[in-house]
C-alpha cells in the first residue's frame, strides 16, 4: 500500500513538472511599437512689462543740506501717479530699501543719511512708465530700467504647445508606419520632456528722456520700444502601437 502511494506521488509530480516546462515555453507575442519624438513652439509678444525703479532722498537746498524731500512724499507722488494712469495699487510692490552717507566737505565726513527706496511696476504697456515717471521730481529718481517680461496667459499657451508636439509626434508616427504598409494604432506611451520655454530680456531702444524737462505726461517724447517675443517650445515622446 505504501509502495502504491509512493508511485502516485512521484507520477502526479512528473506529470506537474512537465505541465510548468510547457507552460514557461510559451511566451508573450512583441507588441510592435513605433516610438517617436513630436517638438512645437509659439511665440507671443508680453503684455506683463516689469520694471524696476528707486527713489531717493535730496535736498531743495543742496549747497546747505536743508530742505530735504524724504522718501515717503516721494513714494506718494509715485502711488499718486500710478493711480492716475489707471493702474491698481497692486501693480507696485516693494524691492528693497537702502540709503547713503550725503558728504559735503573734501574731509569726507558725512553730514547726513538720505534714504532711497527700490519699487517693481508692472504695466501693460512700456510708454506708461514715461507717463508716471514724468509726474515725479526728476531729482528724487534714481535710475528706472526693464527687469523682466511675461504674459498672462502663460498657462494656456504652454499647454496648447504640448498639445501640438503630441500632434506632432502622432503624426510622424503615421507616416512613418504607413511608408511600411502598416497602420497606427493606440498610444502606449507618453512622456513629457524637458520644458523649453524662453523668456528673453526686453531690449528698451528709447532714449532717456530729460526728467527735468517733462514737467506732465504730454511733454514726455515719443519712445521707440522692441520687445523680443517670449517663445514657449515642447517635446513630446510617444509609442504606439503598430497593428
Amino acid at each position: 500500500m505504501t509502495k502504491t502511494i509512493l508511485v502516485s506521488a512521484i507520477l502526479l509530480a512528473a506529470v506537474f513538472t512537465s505541465s510548468i516546462a510547457q507552460t514557461s515555453l510559451i511566451l508573450p507575442t512583441p507588441v510592435k511599437k513605433i516610438e517617436v519624438t513630436g517638438s512645437a513652439e509659439m511665440e507671443v509678444i508680453p503684455d506683463e512689462l516689469y520694471f524696476n525703479i528707486s527713489l531717493r532722498e535730496y535736498y531743495n537746498d543742496e549747497k546747505n543740506q536743508k530742505d530735504k524731500v524724504v522718501i515717503t512724499a516721494l513714494e506718494k507722488q509715485l502711488m499718486k501717479a500710478i493711480a492716475e494712469a489707471g493702474l491698481p495699487k497692486e501693480s507696485l510692490s516693494i524691492s528693497g530699501l537702502g540709503g547713503y552717507q550725503n558728504y559735503v566737505d573734501k574731509k569726507k565726513k558725512p553730514a547726513t543719511f538720505l534714504e532711497n527706496k527700490q519699487y517693481e511696476l508692472k504695466v501693460d504697456r512700456a510708454d506708461k512708465l514715461d507717463g508716471i515717471l514724468s509726474k515725479i521730481d526728476s531729482r528724487g529718481i534714481q535710475y528706472a530700467n526693464m527687469a523682466r517680461v511675461d504674459h498672462s496667459k502663460k498657462a494656456e499657451f504652454k499647454k496648447q504647445v504640448k498639445i501640438n508636439a503630441l500632434k506632432a509626434a502622432k503624426e510622424k508616427a503615421t507616416y512613418l508606419v504607413e511608408s511600411v504598409d502598416q497602420k497606427l494604432g493606440a498610444a502606449l506611451e507618453i512622456t513629457e520632456l524637458e520644458d523649453d520655454a524662453s523668456y528673453p530680456q526686453p531690449m528698451y531702444k528709447a532714449n532717456m528722456r530729460t526728467f527735468a524737462a517733462a514737467e506732465s505726461a504730454d511733454a514726455v517724447e515719443d519712445s521707440s520700444v522692441a520687445f523680443q517675443k517670449i517663445r514657449i517650445s515642447y517635446k513630446m515622446k510617444a509609442a504606439f502601437e503598430i497593428k
